[in-house]
């Protein structure tokens, strides 16, 4: 029930809007998403839900490919009646997307209806909120814990319901994780993970409080905070307690799958597959921070749903109609329950669905309880620029080389300029 299945192509992809009426009188509108498989699955039971309790929206949600799939073909169908009504798009489409000039923002539609926002979650509603507006209502939300295994962990004489919270924690633990065939530590070469600990150290990835005060000019990725973790990466590295198994988000999970790694991090939406391909118990523990740092904690990551302004406005209230079904707290209990995403609205903790799947399964609580010891800020909002793939990539480059031998400040400097130039 708890699998969750990256995005995928899908051959039978459909770009047609089908906005209008249909045959029952609805206004029918389309959902254009990148959800796919079990994920996928789940969506459409909630779809159906909202079709069969509405008397006059019918909603049709079109798979569209993975998340840039899905803004590549909003983008060229952008100020045309091909547009859907609704569009998913991953969280570092922000920038892009409020300055598009294809949607309506979603603060405009809660102003009218009076729609109460405090009923949702404070710390997920921040990162798309733009100069103190909604501009898309969040969905499909996680954001990265640590995993680890705990047989590895008695076996070591660690404890397996203390796990480290520090980088030094972490190196000392890794050593004793590690022998001639095991690693105490690895994560996927992802700079996803980078933005991360840097927002649970406080520190700005970006100048004008991470783009969100002003358009970012800078990269400030070589600060202080960003070569705590580049050299805490290194020293593991060099003791050869950490192994970089590569880029992709696979390529850690095998190797701790298999005990050959003790402690990794990863998305919370992967923890189904997590517990489901792990022979032992699994852990979960909060992201580590730097060595004598309040944890800030972190930041969102996935998709929210954004209202275009390619269609009529019968079609745009249509939309905000859908959004705020999904809104609701048994909605969201379902999603949460079905998918391993946490909820956007607190109330969905109290529904017995998703109350029960926490009893069954108490790793998912560290998400949950990590977000919420989540300090509000520019640091933990996330940077907001439209060349954040560009930049994650130079992130990872750079770390590359650190873990072929080169110096990190160096590298760090290096990738810091790179996407200073990109902002230009």
């Amino acid at each position: 029930m708890l699998a969750l299945v990256a995005c995928s192509n899908n051959d039978e992809e459909d770009t047609d809007s089908g906005n209008g009426e249909n045959a029952d009188g609805k206004t029918e509108i389309t959902f254009w998403h990148a959800m796919s498989g079990i994920n996928g699955e789940a969506l459409e039971d909630i779809v159906n839900k909202f079709n069969e309790q509405s008397d006059s929206v019918s909603v049709e949600a079109i798979y569209q490919g993975s998340y840039d799939d899905s803004l590549n073909k909003l983008r060229a169908v952008g100020g045309s009646d091909e547009a859907p009504a609704i569009v998913q798009v991953f969280e570092i489409g922000t920038k892009y997307m409020s300055e598009s000039g294809f949607i309506t923002p979603m603060q405009e539609f809660i102003d009218s209806d009076n729609f109460d926002v405090s009923n949702l979650e404070e710390n997920i509603l921040s990162y798309y909120q733009l100069d103190g507006d909604l501009y898309s209502m969040p969905f499909n939300t996680s954001n990265a814990v640590m995993f680890y295994n705990k047989d590895m962990f008695r076996d070591a004489g660690l404890d397996p319901d203390n796990p480290p919270s520090t980088f030094s924690e972490m190196i000392e633990a890794a050593e004793a994780l590690s022998d001639d065939d095991t690693y105490g530590f690895t994560m996927a070469t992802i700079g996803w993970f980078f933005e991360q600990l840097m927002a649970n150290q406080g520190a700005l990835y970006l100048d004008n409080d991470n783009g969100r005060s002003g358009d970012a000019t800078e990269a400030l990725v070589n600060s202080e905070e960003g070569l705590n973790i580049f050299n805490w990466l290194n020293e593991m590295n060099q003791a050869e307690t950490f192994r970089n198994y590569g880029s992709n988000w696979d390529d850690p999970r095998g190797p701790f799958f298999a005990g050959q790694v003790g402690m990794y991090l990863d998305s919370t939406a992967n923890t189904a597959q997590v517990l489901e391909n792990s022979a032992f118990e699994v852990g979960t523990a909060f992201l580590p921070s730097a060595d004598g740092m309040e944890p800030q904690g972190v930041v969102v990551g996935g998709a929210s749903l954004w209202i275009t302004n390619q269609v009529p406005e019968e079609d745009q209230e249509a939309a905000w109609e859908f959004v705020k079904f999904m809104t609701n707290a048994d909605v969201q209990a379902e999603w949460a329950a079905a998918t391993g995403y946490f909820p956007i609205t607190p109330a969905a903790y109290e529904e017995d669905v998703l109350k029960d799947v926490y009893e069954e399964y108490p790793v998912y609580k560290t998400a949950v309880e990590q977000l919420e010891n989540t300090t509000v800020s520019p640091a933990t909002q996330g940077a907001l620029t439209e060349v954040l793939p560009e930049a994650r990539k130079i992130i990872e480059t750079a770390l590359g080389e650190m873990y072929e031998g080169r110096d990190p400040q160096e590298a760090l400097d290096d990738a810091a300029q790179k996407i200073t130039d990109s902002l230009d």
